[in-house]
């Protein structure tokens, strides 16, 4: 932590605010999305006064927003970040904007590197423009553990990044020095936040660009052979999705913010694709072999984040380690995952 000045603050460990919610109006751009959802699910829990989600569903679902469509505070705007009056019409009446609306995958983007540009970065800059504009209070958006790169360095380190290894990579680093731009040239301060491999329940398992671990919990349930890329020994830090819902509350309602800040949002610990396959075949009660293919292109190899800065500025603390998350999220599966899906 040496570094970095500690202005923690007394919060209740289940609510990452003060006071009531009951006054404030947010946006959640990608709302219908795994992240966005539970970011949405968490606001209206604690009574603000309006959540507004902006989605176009190219990657979200109505079904994630179906328990909240008798909420009087919740408001749906079906809409594109790529166009700029959707991001100026989204912002009427709105304090505070979580910009979660992104077109994800490193795969994805080494296929498709225009429209992987063109939502996360034409996109942004979109939402950018458009929140300060309408004078919004705070905008919290969601960066990328992409932005490391090649880096070796372990743990990863807010301000010593590597160079991107993919299309991906170079729309979140982009992003970052759109928001460090607007913050010395407007004045307009905003706080990215780098997340380190969110899974948790709501994250979709199908499709060509499923995340790993709702990949491995499936095959799990459906007693199938999982496809490692690699020897297995690539690692992640991945991070459950509640502690970033409280990364993004804490962030929000951060006051002392002076200029554009970025921090790492993980768990600190440091798990192979091996490890999180057996971790997974044990929740299951289960013993099978994996197969084997191809590293894919844009991969990071080795990936442990510092959240130390987090820790001491936002007063951030990981509560849900990578086991009781693993554990929350086979539940879920078990429960909400169709067989053979």
């Amino acid at each position: 932590m040496q570094g970095y000045k500690i202005k923690l603050k007394t919060m209740d460990l289940k609510t990452y605010h003060s006071g009531s919610l009951g006054s404030d109006s947010f946006l959640v751009t990608g709302g219908a999305g795994f992240i966005g959802s539970h970011l949405v699910e968490y606001l209206l829990k604690h009574n603000a006064g309006k959540v507004r989600v902006l989605d176009n569903f190219s990657t979200g679902s109505i079904d994630n927003l179906l328990p909240f469509q008798d909420n009087k505070a919740f408001e749906l705007f079906e809409g594109d970040i790529r166009q700029p009056e959707d991001c100026k019409a989204a912002m009427q009446g709105v304090d505070y904007v979580l910009h979660q609306a992104a077109l994800g995958s490193v795969p994805r983007s080494v296929l498709d590197p225009l429209t992987t540009n063109n939502v996360n970065i034409t996109g942004f800059l979109n939402v950018i423009t458009a929140a300060r504009e309408a004078g919004i209070k705070r905008m919290v958006y969601a960066a990328s553990s992409s932005t490391y790169g090649d880096s070796k360095e372990l743990p990863k380190v807010e301000d010593n990044i590597g160079k991107p290894l993919s299309p991906y990579a170079v729309t979140k680093y982009v992003n970052e020095l759109y928001a460090d731009i607007f913050s010395r040239t407007y004045g307009f301060n905003t706080i990215g936040l780098r997340y380190f491999n969110v899974f948790g329940p709501r994250q979709n398992p199908t499709g060509a660009y499923a995340a790993v671990i709702p990949l491995f919990i499936k095959a799990a349930l459906n007693n199938e052979t999982p496809t490692i890329n690699g020897d297995g020994l690539t690692s992640r830090d991945f991070t459950f999705v509640d502690n970033v819902v409280q990364a993004n509350v804490k962030a929000l309602f951060y006051n002392e913010l002076t200029k554009h800040e970025v921090f790492n949002i993980a768990c600190r610990e440091q798990t192979t694709l091996n490890q999180l396959w057996q971790h997974i075949c044990a929740l299951a009660g289960i013993e099978l072999p994996v197969q084997r293919a191809a590293e894919r292109l844009g991969d990071v190899k080795q990936s442990l984040a510092s959240v130390d800065k987090a820790v001491a500025i936002l007063g951030y603390t990981p509560q849900v380690q990578v086991s009781e998350g693993l554990k929350k999220a086979y539940d879920w599966y078990k429960m909400n995952l169709k067989p053979n899906a």
